[in-house]
């Protein structure tokens, strides 16, 4: 057997030892917003800590809980990330996926992806939403180099496109129902730890994107190819180098994405909710 399904196997059966909980949809949550589980929308059914998953990837970010909640937002069968882990932690780009994968193998039909990243696009400001249209991933490994997991996906998946137009639509109306302004784009995901440099940015701007962060990009891939549909909303946490005129702060990231947390929890749930009742119609 395949040594990462192996792995992402042992992970299933593990989990299903603690619950046979079945998620409608998988929410990854990015920096701002790890108290989204806390929330009165929320109700908890079981919290299970990384560290209790034989051989799961556990988040060594500061704001990252590092557990899963599974539960329902206003009804809806969620299983939730409070922390990702990152390539740049020092994990092989199978272990940045593996929760993913193993939400998706628990039964989620949709993967909604949040995080915090750096504006590239000159029209943006810090605390804009960006609604995920596509992405570029050139600069990262992909987690689909190997041996392809056959009960997963396919060798060469398709990637016209990974963010799901029905769900992007689902998204836009749930931001005009709320009054929350929602710019679009194009998101890119590096490797860091270290932001990029001006050049980069500049270079990253020509290609097309118009946020940067490091992390999302490698997590719709995997859910991509296993037939997960995707949607994602990138919080503008701070002006990319070279745009912004002061230096780059993690702390920055975390004040402004707390900050705008409110208005972003609140399309979440919105959002989540529509997403539901849309795939119930299917």
């Amino acid at each position: 057997m395949n040594k990462t399904y192996e792995k992402l196997q042992k992970c299933y059966k593990c989990i299903r030892k603690k619950t046979d909980f079945v998620p409608e949809i998988a929410l990854v949550l990015g920096s701002g917003l790890g108290d989204y589980a806390e929330s009165a929308n929320v109700k908890v059914e079981l919290t299970v800590p990384y560290s209790e998953i034989s051989g799961f990837p556990t988040s060594t970010v500061t704001g990252h809980k590092g557990q899963f909640v599974f539960g329902t937002v206003n009804g809806v069968k969620t299983a939730i990330m409070q922390g990702r882990v990152h390539f740049y932690e020092g994990y092989d780009i199978s272990d940045v996926v593996l929760p993913i994968r193993l939400m998706g193998m628990m039964g989620a039909k949709v993967l909604f992806l949040t995080n915090a990243s750096g504006g590239i696009n000159e029209n943006f400001k810090c605390g804009d939403f960006m609604l995920i249209t596509d992405q570029i991933s050139s600069f990262i490994k992909s987690p689909l180099i190997g041996e392809n997991i056959d009960e997963l996906g396919v060798r060469f998946p398709d990637m016209s496109e990974i963010y799901d137009r029905d769900l992007i639509g689902i998204i836009k109306k749930s931001a005009n129902e709320l009054d929350i302004p929602l710019k679009e784009g194009v998101y890119i995901q590096s490797t860091g730890p270290q932001y990029e440099s001006p050049a980069e940015i500049r270079a990253f701007k020509a290609i097309g994107a118009d946020s940067v962060g490091m992390s999302t990009a490698c997590e719709a891939i995997a859910a991509n190819h296993m037939g997960m549909k995707i949607c994602g909303i990138s919080c503008i946490s701070n002006l990319a180098a070279g745009i912004s005129e002061t230096p780059l702060t993690h702390k920055e990231v975390q004040e402004t994405a707390e900050r705008v947390a409110p208005d972003f929890k609140g399309l979440l749930t919105e959002a989540i909710e529509n997403i539901s009742d849309y795939l119930n119609t299917k």
